[in-house]
């Protein structure tokens, strides 16, 4: 794709005809024509380790290891910091329901904001473990991964959470998809989980995968793709 040379991507979003990528070290670059050609957007960004990023509206939102989270209002020209009541500023993850933006961090639970990221709340109730590594939003359900204590989701915009782990025989989830009625969920160790009821239950479907850890997962369609140290495994 012709860039960004050398650089370690972690993340991506897309505003508009506009595609985002956030990598460690050299911060955000953005391309108008489908990945031909990228340019760094910086201008503002005072953490260059981008593991997040959303669009929401006109509004992206990039989430970094060190400085919490920033927004661009100009299509990524200029970064502003958003953090106030982020009492944890490395942002692991970033979720948009409905009018919501959500923020999973690496050590204190889930943050919502309501007002488009200018201010933050902890919604934590119910979950039992603040080591957050993946977010998805099926329908009006907002799904939570974390190191130790499996899945949880929420069906009230993150006021309250539910574990749904049934199934589950390894409780790091590194990663989330959902295609259709089908929800996946990516382990460290024993592949790829999948729920046909919102998570009330889990089965194991790896016939085809060579290794445990899968992170992370994307679901284009009927087709699920899983990042695997050997490379992309793709179900159809």
């Amino acid at each position: 794709t012709e860039g960004p040379v050398g650089c370690e991507t972690r993340c991506f979003t897309v505003s508009g005809a506009t595609l985002f990528t956030g990598t460690l070290d050299d911060g955000i670059f953005r391309s108008t024509n489908n990945g031909t050609s990228w340019d760094s957007v910086n201008s503002g960004l005072t953490d260059l380790d981008v593991v997040a990023m959303v669009s929401m509206g006109t509004n992206v939102f990039s989430g970094t290891r060190g400085g919490g989270v920033f927004r661009s209002t100009d299509n990524g020209f200029s970064w502003t910091a958003i953090n106030s009541g982020l009492t944890d500023n490395y942002v692991t993850e970033l979720a948009v329901l409905g009018l919501y933006l959500f923020a999973g961090t690496s050590s204190h639970g889930v943050f919502r904001s309501s007002d488009n990221g200018t201010s933050w709340v902890a919604v934590n109730t119910g979950l039992t473990n603040n080591v957050i590594q993946s977010m998805i939003v099926s329908g009006t359900t907002l799904y939570a991964g974390t190191y130790g204590a499996g899945v949880f989701k929420s069906t009230n915009n993150g006021t309250n959470w539910t574990a749904v782990n049934s199934g589950l025989t390894s409780t790091n989830i590194y990663s989330l998809a959902a295609s259709g009625s089908n929800l996946f969920a990516g382990t460290n160790t024993a592949g790829v989980f999948r729920s046909t009821n919102n998570g009330a239950n889990w089965v194991a479907v790896n016939s085809g995968l060579t290794y445990g850890t899968v992170s992370p997962l994307f679901a284009l369609g009927s087709n699920i793709f899983a990042g695997a140290p050997g490379g992309v495994f793709i179900s159809a």
